[in-house]
């Protein structure tokens, strides 16, 4: 039977908020598993103590934030129009049922000028980690690592080309001290370094956000990005580390001082770090020994010019320092250059009459140069380990962890895009992101 219409109640009821929020709704599982009280002594000496208006209390502002990312809800004023109408936010934040919300701008202004150049939100992200530490959820055995890319606040066609600065290597101090030793060991004289006017490159730089970078890689998108690098750990997929740099950055520049910075920060103490190819560099490889890390790297495949040899088809002799061609012949050191590569030379004689010349070199002086970084060894390390069943096993955990950690960031908690402008507020915005997928993790994993 079709019934007329239900009129509007106007009835009076007597209701307690907590009785409208469902026992297993996330909020309430995070707030058990999360002690958001230390967040009060982390602001503290932002605010000030016996002068202006009474400020929103710090702890329910965060939340606010929190409210954002673990759901998704991507712009402020939504966030606030959402708290209005949704019992269970309310009860989250500590307000009743007619208590008014804050006005969005308290967001904005909170976050652009109070907290600006502050640590707050890397100091909220680390006392995340230490309560899931002290909750037994961080092994600390082996840690994972890999970046993904958020498209940043700007149209990729709003640009002006600029002569930059080339950036160097983090590592080139480190490999210029190797160059040395290894030059004195052969007995070569150092080089001489010529103070020469730093390299400029014509690179594109977004007229909107002039902090992105431009970004051009094998199937991804091209346009002006962010880069999200994460570090995860491998009992869970707690995550330890998160930083953000221009999406024009490569990945293997920021992962050894990240890295250092979990395991100084939290004192962990890892055996290995699992790494996909783009982090496969001698620098990297030997970086991870040095700090007796065992490195579980992803298969770079080499480049090979069409139809001459394989670098592969040369082999090395430790023994003699050598390499030795496809036709039997030796190569013998010559020099370490300024990159770090020991240089082979062959015979000139000998390569002259070679049968197989046009497949080796074709080289005007008949001289076959092999290269050999002087990390190699490292490198030669990493492959053997990649090569293992202990290291294939370890390495298929990576997509388990930190893939996984991306594909939930970007699915649940609007990691596509960055909601703001400039590396500072990207930054935030990694934070928060991560520190909202922990808790989301910590609560969900107290409950089962």
């Amino acid at each position: 039977m079709l019934r007329d219409k239900t009129p509007q109640q106007h009835e009076l009821e007597m209701v307690a908020i907590d009785q409208l929020v469902p026992q297993d709704h996330l909020v309430r599982l995070v707030d058990l598993a999360i002690d958001f009280e230390l967040i009060r002594d982390e602001v503290a000496h932002l605010y000030c103590k016996n002068n202006g208006r009474p400020a929103v209390n710090p702890v329910r502002f965060f939340k606010y934030l929190f409210l954002g990312y673990l759901f998704g809800i991507q712009s402020e004023r939504r966030l606030i129009k959402e708290v209005q109408v949704n019992v269970a936010y309310r009860w989250f934040l500590g307000l009743g049922l007619t208590d008014d919300v804050i006005h969005h701008s308290t967001l904005s202004q909170n976050r652009v000028k109070r907290f600006k150049d502050s640590d707050i939100y890397q100091s909220i992200f680390d006392n995340i980690v230490r309560q899931a530490m002290k909750q037994g959820l961080i092994g600390g055995h082996s840690l994972f690592a890999d970046s993904t890319h958020l498209k940043a606040n700007a149209n990729k066609r709003r640009y002006d080309i600029e002569d930059l600065k080339v950036s160097p290597s983090v590592y080139i101090e480190q490999l210029n001290e190797a160059v040395i030793k290894d030059r004195e060991a052969e007995g070569k004289k150092p080089l001489k370094y010529e103070e020469k006017e730093p390299c400029t490159k014509p690179t594109k730089v977004s007229r909107t956000d002039p902090d992105s970078g431009f970004m051009v890689r094998d199937e991804k998108p091209k346009g002006f990005f962010y880069l999200d690098h994460r570090v995860v750990d491998g009992k869970h997929g707690i995550i330890v580390d998160t930083h953000a740099t221009a999406g024009n950055v490569h990945d293997s520049q920021p992962i050894i001082q990240r890295l250092d910075r979990v395991l100084d920060t939290f004192e962990l103490n890892p055996i290995a770090v699992g790494l996909d190819a783009g982090y496969f560099t001698a620098a990297v490889c030997h970086n991870l020994e040095e700090r007796q890390l065992v490195g579980v790297l992803g298969y770079r495949r080499p480049n090979k010019k069409k139809g001459y040899f394989a670098k592969r088809e040369y082999s090395y002799d430790a023994d003699t320092d050598t390499y030795t061609c496809p036709q039997g012949e030796i190569l013998i050191y010559n020099t370490t250059n300024r990159l770090g590569y020991r240089q082979y030379h062959s015979t000139p004689k000998t390569c002259k009459d070679c049968p197989v010349r046009s497949q080796c070199t074709n080289s005007k002086n008949h001289i076959k140069v092999i290269t050999r970084h002087v990390w190699q060894a490292s490198v030669e390390t990493a492959n053997e380990i990649r090569l293992s069943e202990w290291g294939k096993k370890r390495y298929k955990r990576r997509g388990e962890t930190v893939e996984r950690s991306f594909a939930d960031a970007k699915q649940h908690h609007g990691h596509r895009y960055c909601r703001y402008r400039g590396i500072k507020n990207v930054s935030a915005q990694c934070l928060l992101a991560a520190a909202c997928q922990n808790m989301k993790k910590m609560a969900l994993m107290k409950a089962a």
